[in-house]
């Protein structure tokens, strides 16, 4: 794989995440998601104006990743600043990671409640996740993967101190998390495994960065929202 391994490329409305070469990607994203093979996981920034009122998401995405030429990948949607995006890779014995995020608070939840709120979408952000692995993985490895990568999305933002009434804020209403693995053997990804251990690390760090950036950047809605959490 070189050195492309999870390689950011910025176009703004996009960004482009380059996996070196077509992987077995799982995810929940608006556009492709489930297993698939691509080489490249995108990011569109999204606006008030892309969407005009009537027109539903699952229509729009669709001919837009068609017109920009993303046909084959799988898409992300967000209305947080894509240059902001955080990287970071982690090794731990055999098994290297990498994690793309972009991170934004505002429509923050907490595990088991709903917050109502009439924010515009601007405000919103979200946390997108894309996550490469150069570990072959069988499909049930790689959706064990997957929950650790959320695990470590969860324990950082949480350690980011926005706190409702119930209790710290565990997530967004809209995050989305997609992985990226070689098709192979390997039967394990849980916290007790090398991998394991460098998918944390690597979401976790890149995760933890971007809530850090967030919260510095949004002092008012952290006193009106979050109480000055």
């Amino acid at each position: 794989m070189g050195d492309i391994f999870l390689r950011p490329h910025l176009e703004r409305p996009w960004l482009i995440a380059d996996l070196g070469a077509p992987m077995r990607v799982l995810s929940f994203a608006p556009y492709r998601p489930g297993f698939v093979t691509a080489r490249h996981i995108v990011w569109r920034e999204l606006k008030n104006a892309d969407l005009p009122v009537g027109l539903e998401v699952d229509d729009w995405i669709g001919p837009e990743m068609a017109r920009a030429g993303h046909v084959d990948a799988v898409g992300l949607l967000t209305s947080r600043n894509i240059t902001k995006f955080k990287r970071s890779e982690a090794t731990v014995e055999d098994a290297r990671v990498a994690a793309l995020a972009t991170v934004g608070l505002g429509n923050a939840e907490r595990i088991g409640a709903r917050t109502p709120r009439d924010w515009a979408v601007e405000t919103y952000g979200t946390i997108n996740i894309a996550v490469q692995t150069d570990t072959p993985l069988i499909e049930a490895a790689q959706i064990e993967a997957l929950t650790i990568a959320a695990q470590a999305r969860t324990a950082a933002v949480m350690e980011a101190g926005l706190r409702f009434t119930g209790g710290p804020v565990t997530g967004t209403g809209t995050d989305c998390i997609a992985l990226a693995a070689p098709a192979g053997s390997g039967a394990y990804a849980g916290l007790h495994t090398a991998l394991g251990e460098a998918i944390g690390r690597a979401v976790y760090n890149a995760v933890a960065e971007g809530a850090a950036e967030w919260v510095r950047e949004n002092p008012v809605m952290m006193r009106k929202v979050f109480g000055g959490a």
